[in-house]
This record gives structure tokens, C-alpha cells and sequence, in this order.
């Protein structure tokens, strides 16, 4: 309902004198907002103070004018002025029960709008380094990407989901030596693994299925491997130095290509068991985007070529920089080092000169927290490349702190003492995981409490949802089994006889969905929703326990009937934008 206010506010607005408010003055935002006390309407506006703020005159006179302008319309019974210039709605009685009517016929199309009609967005997220299995923290990307990327494409955007995958550079080399070094443990060679290497079991288990491929022909002896190297440090020290002389002789001694096919292997077992992991969880995406092939696209050259012909470029100590403290950067960046060897931001550019050459309109990156640092140096490339300004958006995800028995559980890619996500998702189930990842906003930190996920009790919101929309379902396996039929056709005439308190909340909440919808999209705040189907599912439990639904009189019960139908249409469209199933049976 609240839209139609505001389309109704805005043909007022639209209408007014260009002698009382000046066309340049009309630009302000129609806002309106629920009102706290129901004696002051349903809904309230300021527009007339924020059309005085502006033209400098007198809000209850421009709200007395927009209230003269202000179209018919059967669900609005009564307008006031209040205070200042505050515009009050009281809607009529049966405004809401259209909107019942609306959601059983729509059904999964109910929520759903044309807003961003005609707009493409790409959704980037978890882009996690293929270095191993997604951890618990890569779960809350996950989560949030996805239903940011549902709540868009429900208000009609077209949506395109990408994975960035980091198979180029120094990390995929750790890698490959890594899975090396396993394979030559299970060749039975003994030494004692780099400190800096990838150590989790799943490099043992690709080790071993790199014998499996290769035999005994990529095997070498474990003093003519580290003779000579430098020493390796755990407690201190430059370990780099190490396991990049370990890479270095890894090369020599099997040679670049047995290298490549040792990162192959490695690589692709681990994205597989990525994409599985993820395609189990209910994230899926439609492009894969690999950052080697920026290099062999030549989109990187391209990049720097298109910066320097811009004049965004400049060679300095044989190394070519970008400019991006014309752009609010704190330093310029270095593009390609003296030796010719181009930087990982040089591979940040040409990813985001490759998405404007894609042609989509708006570009979302979700990132972690910790980097934070990269968003002005990204936004500067866009700008300097041509792309709008606001066509670039960062969304930052905070990290989780997973608690077990009160105990937090540390996690480390590297030691290989972490917690996976699809530990988390056999402990507690994926609608448990899907929903707690994104209940609070994605820039707060986020304690991830086992316990309760797994708790079948009123205090676990999955649950609680969930266990709202069975009941209606168990409603309607009741009608069958004493041989009633609901008429919706009844329901729908009959719903002037819903007038309990209970029944009015419920319909006033279920109306909020569409605007929750948009509201959540715009501010890529899926937390809204899942606060408001906690909200839903209240109304409607509390509606269940005050009032029979089944009862004798066929017009009530099948105007019952319709609002817990409505309702659970409602709540099953919600967590489906979540990723969380809506079970007919707890």
C-alpha cells in the first residue's frame, strides 16, 4: 500500500502550480513511512515540508495544495495535516484486502517488480583463491552474494552471478609445490614440509592423486631437492625466501611442463570440489572467470594501453604507474615493474576494463572486509577507462566467528586448521547456514552460534519461519481429512469478517512484502527481509493461537483460509530470495 500513496503523492506533486512550487524545487524524494501510533493514520508523509525546505514557504499550505491535488482512490477513507506539515493516511478498511486477492494469484510472482527493467548488473562474489575448500567465512559471501543477486533480479534487473577465480600468480606456484611435496611423500620420500606450503589433508589426498596420474616419474630424491636451499624458518623469519627457492627448484628438476601439469591437477580438483561445494549450498553462477585469461585475452595489455593513450599513465624508473591520486588514491600504482612483469593491479584493471567491454550497466564487487583498500584504486580505473562513476559499488562482508560448546574455532588456509563450509553445512543443514549468514548486515561482524542453528525451538528464526509455513499447510491436510473444500472465491468475498486485531496485523504485514522487497534490493540488505519474515511468521503464530481457522461458518473459515494461504505464499517467496527452503512438514 505504501506505493500507491506514493504514486498518489507523486501525480499531486506533478500537479502542482509551477507559481506555488518551480520545476528545479520539485526534485525531492516521496518518502512515507508506516506511522507509530495508529490515531495519526496508517501512513504518513513530509513531503510538504521538504518542498517548503526548498521553495521556502509555508508546509500546511503546500501540504493543503497537495492534499487538493492529491487523485481518488477507494483505499484512501480520510487525509489530515499534522504538526509541521506532516501528510496522515487512513486507509479504509478493506484497502488491504485486494492486496490478498493480489498474492493468491500471483502467488510466486507476488514481491516481484519491474524497477530495474531494462538494467543489467553483475554480481561478483566469493571469489575465494582456489588454494583449498571454502571455509565457514567464504559461506557468509556466499550467502549475502546470492541473495543480493536474487533480491535484484526479483525487482527486475538482469543479473549476472561471476566468480573470479585467481589462478594466475606466486599463490598458484605454492600450490603447485605443495601438492609436489605430498606426491613425494606418498612416493615415501621424508623431509620436512615448508612452514609457507598449503598443509591441509586435501593436499595430501591431491598429492596422491597426482601418483596416481603420474607414477613414480615425477619423483626425486629429498637431498638433491633441498641441497643448498636456505633455511626454513616456522618461528620467524623470511620463509618466503624459501618456498620460492623451492618452486624455483621444483622447476628444474621436472621441468615446466610436468610444473603445469602439477598446477593443472591440483587447480582443477580443488574448484571442482569448490563448485560442487557451492552448487550444494544453492549458489550457483553463471560465468567463471579465470584471471590467466586476462593475460591471454591480451585484456591487460588493452588496460594499460587504453590508461596510457588517456594520459592516466606515466613511465617512471623504467616502471609505467597509474595516476590514481588524481582520483582520491593515497599513491599512485604501479602497473608494471622495471622488469617488465606486470602486478596484480594491473590484473585488477583489465578485470574491470574487461566488464565494461561486457557492456553491463552497474558492476557490484563483494569483498571481504580486508580490502577495503582496493576500492578507491578499482574506482579510479573505472573512471579513467570511461566507466560512470556510480556504476561501480563495493559491498564489504565482515568476518564470522563460528562459536562450538561457547568455544571459537580458528581458521587457516595455509595450516590447514579450519573449519569448511561443508563441515558447517552437514552440522546444521544449508537453510540454517543460509539464513544465520545473512541475519545481520553484512558490515557487522557476525558469531555464527551452532547451537541455536540446530535448536528446534521458538529463538531459531529458521525454524520459527519455517514452522509457520507448515502449519498452514497442516491447516489445509486438516480441511481434507473432514472433507471440507476451501472457496477462495467465498474467502476472498467473505474478508470484511476479518476483524480481530490479530488478523488485521497479519494482513497490514503481509501488504509491507513488495516494498520490503525493493527496499532490500536497493539497500542490498537481505537481513530487512529475513527480520521482516521473523516479523511475519510472529503475526502469524500469533494469530493461530487467538483464533480457529477452521470453524463453522464457511465464509470466515475460507476468509481465514485465504490470509494463512497469502501468508504462506508470502513466506515461501521471502526465504526462496534467501536461499532457504519452506517445508510443508517439521
Amino acid at each position: 500500500m505504501k506505493t500507491v500513496i506514493e504514486k498518489l503523492l507523486s501525480e499531486a506533486l506533478a500537479a502542482l502550480p509551477e507559481e506555488m512550487v518551480p520545476a528545479d524545487g520539485r526534485n525531492v524524494a516521496i518518502e512515507v513511512e508506516n506511522t507509530r501510533d495508529a490515531q495519526h493514520g496508517d501512513f504518513a508523509s513530509n513531503l510538504a515540508m521538504k518542498l517548503a525546505k526548498a521553495t521556502r514557504q509555508n508546509p500546511r499550505r503546500l501540504a493543503d495544495a497537495l492534499l487538493r491535488l492529491l487523485p481518488q482512490n477507494p483505499a484512501v477513507a480520510k487525509t489530515e495535516i499534522a504538526g509541521a506539515g506532516f501528510i496522515n493516511f487512513f486507509l479504509a478498511k478493506d484497502a488491504y484486502h485486494a492486496e490478498i486477492a493480489k498474492v493468491l494469484e500471483q502467488n510466486e510472482r507476488y514481491g516481484r517488480s519491474l524497477e530495474g527493467s531494462g538494467r543489467s548488473v553483475q554480481v561478483e562474489f566469493v571469489s575465494a583463491n582456489p588454494t583449498g575448500p571454502l571455509h565457514v567465512g567464504h559461506g557468509r559471501h556466499a550467502a549475502f552474494g546470492a541473495s543480493v543477486a536474487n533480491l535484484l533480479e526479483a525487482v527486475g534487473y538482469r543479473v549476472e552471478r561471476e566468480y573470479y577465480i585467481n589462478d594466475a600468480g606466486r599463490q598458484m606456484e605454492i600450490l603447485a609445490v605443495s601438492t609436489w611435496l605430498r606426491y613425494l611423500e606418498h612416493c615415501g620420500e621424508e623431509f620436512t614440509f615448508p612452514a609457507n606450503g598449503y598443509r591441509g589433508e586435501y593436499i595430501t589426498e591431491i598429492g596422491e592423486r597426482l601418483f596416481a596420474a603420474e607414477g613414480a616419474g615425477l619423483r626425486h630424491g629429498s637431498a638433491e631437492i633441498f641441497k643448498d636451499l636456505p633455511p626454513d624458518e616456522p618461528a620467524g623469519g623470511d620463509k618466503d625466501i624459501y618456498i620460492d627457492a623451492l618452486i624455483v627448484r621444483a622447476r628444474l628438476l621436472i621441468g615446466d611442463a610436468a610444473f603445469r601439469r602439477v598446477l593443472a591437477l591440483a587447480l582443477d580438483g580443488i574448484l571442482g570440489d569448490i563448485r560442487e561445494d557451492l552448487k550444494e549450498f544453492g549458489v550457483t553462477f553463471d560465468c567463471w572467470f579465470s584471471e590467466r585469461s586476462l593475460s591471454d585475452s591480451g585484456s591487460v595489455d588493452r588496460a594499460i594501453a587504453a590508461l596510457k593513450k588517456a594520459g592516466h599513465a606515466y613511465l617512471k624508473d623504467g616502471a609505467w604507474w597509474f595516476k590514481s591520486t588524481e582520483y582520491g588514491d593515497e599513491k599512485d600504482r604501479v602497473m608494471v615493474r622495471e622488469n617488465g612483469v606486470k602486478t596484480y593491479f594491473a590484473s585488477d584493471i583489465a578485470y574491470v576494463f574487461n566488464k565494461l567491454e561486457r557492456g553491463f550497466d552497474h558492476l557490484l564487487y563483494i569483498w571481504g572486509a580486508d580490502h577495503h583498500g582496493y576500492i578507491t584504486r578499482l574506482r579510479a580505473g573505472l573512471i579513467a577507462l570511461g566507466g560512470p562513476k556510480d556504476s561501480f559499488e563495493v559491498r564489504l562482508v565482515q568476518f564470522v566467528s563460528l562459536f562450538r560448546g561457547g568455544e571459537k574455532a580458528q581458521m587457516s588456509t595455509r595450516s590447514g586448521e579450519f573449519v569448511t563450509l561443508r563441515d558447517l553445512r552437514k552440522e546444521v543443514g544449508n537453510d540454517a547456514a543460509r539464513l544465520f549468514y545473512v541475519m545481520r548486515s553484512n558490515d557487522q561482524h557476525l558469531d555464527f552460534d551452532l547451537e541455536l542453528a540446530t535448536a528446534r525451538s521458538n529463538d531459531n528464526p529458521v525454524y520459527y519461519i519455517q514452522y509457520a509455513h507448515a502449519r498452514v499447510a497442516s491447516v489445509m491436510r486438516q480441511m481434507q481429512e473432514r472433507g471440507l473444500a476451501h472457496d477462495r472465491a467465498q474467502g476472498h468475498a467473505s474478508l470484511v469478517k476479518l476483524t480481530e486485531p490479530q488478523e488485521i496485523q497479519l494482513i497490514k504485514r503481509l501488504s509491507a512484502f513488495p516494498e520490503i522487497v525493493r527496499q532490500c534490493a536497493a539497500q542490498r540488505a537481505p537481513h530487512t527481509l529475513v527480520h521482516y519474515l521473523r516479523d511475519l511468521a510472529n503475526d502469524f503464530h500469533t494469530n493461530y493461537s487467538a483464533h480457529q481457522f477452521i470453524v463453522e461458518d464457511a465464509g470466515l473459515r475460507d476468509a481465514r483460509l485465504n490470509l494463512a494461504l497469502a501468508t504462506q505464499i508470502v513466506i515461501r517467496n521471502g526465504l526462496a530470495l534467501l536461499g532457504v527452503s519452506a517445508p510443508d512438514t517439521m
